[in-house]
């Protein structure tokens, strides 16, 4: 049977890469930070990580996983409700929900984890999901595991939006889902107008901050500071992979009683292995850093302003982005993996998004900005767009 397979497997894989659509992993041979290694030697700036705060090699963050890692070992070999939970577990579920204005927080192994295991021990076919097009994979994931009633409005129209809850009045309970940031494009949900609508409606609100929280708002609280809105929407999830020091980690966070379900029922929470006792305790002094200074915040606001400025002036397309996502619209598949490449050359790792990723004819190279660059990182970055630009075409 598995020659069969072999060969069919092969021939999609002949395909993708015709198409000029494969993805090849490129090897890093240094700690994650504005300025990397990559294989074979070379130093590169790092313009495609989502170290959104200069964080991952945060010498305070690693003090204190070395430190946790001295005093309470390398791995919890169980599940939480086992013999998996410490009390660096509880203190950093404690210091989520305090960032973020909610009633408690339970951590599971990725933000994936928690998006894909929050929908089913809350919802049945009785009620409603409605759910933003362009949602990450994930949140679609999780609801396909959920018997809920679907509804997809198109990305942040909220003309769209208020259709769908006027259909979805048929069922019980009505959940609104939504990016905070939505990851290719870098614009930010309208979310003083989804929170009136659920009001108006009778829904429920869950926001997804990765890519938002530690990023948008005064003091990277996400969405719900930036619109106001803190401590009042049911479901917030979010990672400690980006922003939040870059390790790994996810976490739902929101109403008490919402918060005790999923700690009952939802399954990557339930046989999915603790969080290792490092990262709890990176966790929690990366959230004190963050409690005690507003300076990352305001140096990463700061970088995007100046890049997207300087990217718009040498004439690149550049989508509306208000956060720390700048997307460089290119449009050809090919295209975006050439320009990637040559753009290494010049020392700036970037990498080029297509379909499946994002819809076909969209591709683009997405452009992370951290508060680990310097403004000479960012003017060395837009030089060389500027000049490969030149080369391939894309500017004039």
């Amino acid at each position: 049977m598995y020659q069969e397979f072999k060969s069919h497997l092969q021939s999609q894989l002949d395909e993708i890469k015709e198409a000029g659509l494969y993805k090849n992993e490129r090897i890093i041979t240094s700690a994650q930070g504005a300025e990397i290694e990559v294989s074979g030697g070379k130093k590169v700036l790092n313009f495609c990580a989502n170290n959104y705060l200069g964080l991952s090699n945060d010498q305070r963050l690693i003090n204190a996983a070395k430190k946790a890692m001295d005093e309470r070992g390398y791995g919890m070999s169980s599940v939480r409700f086992i013999c998996g939970t410490q009390d660096m577990h509880k203190k950093l579920e404690k210091t989520i929900a305090d960032f973020f204005g909610t009633e408690d927080t339970i951590l599971y192994a990725a933000c994936f984890d928690a998006n894909g295991g929050v929908f089913e021990p809350l919802l049945t076919d009785e009620d409603a999901i409605i759910s933003d097009a362009l949602n990450h994979a994930s949140i679609i994931d999780g609801v396909r595991l959920c018997k809920a009633q679907r509804y997809r409005y198109a990305n942040a129209d909220m003309e769209d939006l208020e259709n769908q809850l006027k259909k979805a009045q048929a069922q019980r309970f009505r959940l609104i889902v939504t990016d905070g940031v939505f990851s290719m494009d870098g614009n930010v949900a309208p979310m003083d107008k989804i929170y009136a609508l659920a009001e108006k409606y009778n829904a429920m609100v869950m926001i997804d901050e990765s890519h938002s929280a530690g990023v948008v708002g005064k003091t990277g609280r996400g969405v719900t500071e930036q619109y106001n809105l803190h401590g009042k929407v049911e479901i917030i999830t979010g990672t400690l992979g980006k922003a939040f020091g870059g390790a790994i980690g996810g976490f739902t966070t929101g109403k008490k009683e919402i918060i005790d379900m999923l700690r009952q029922r939802s399954r990557p929470y339930l046989f999915s292995n603790s969080i290792p006792p490092m990262v709890a305790a990176a966790g929690i002094e990366m959230f004190e850093i963050m409690s005690s200074t507003n300076e990352l915040q305001d140096k990463l606001h700061a970088n995007t302003e100046y890049f997207v400025k300087g990217m718009k002036e040498a004439g690149f397309d550049i989508k509306p982005t208000q956060s720390a996502i700048c997307a460089v619209m290119l449009y050809d598949a090919k295209l975006s993996q050439d320009m990637a490449s040559r753009l290494q050359e010049e020392g700036i790792y970037v990498t080029g998004f297509y379909y499946p990723v994002v819809p076909k004819g969209e591709a683009r190279i997405r452009v992370q900005i951290s508060a680990g660059h310097e403004k000479q990182h960012l003017d060395k970055c837009i030089a060389a767009f500027t000049k490969v630009g030149k080369e391939l075409g894309v500017l004039k």
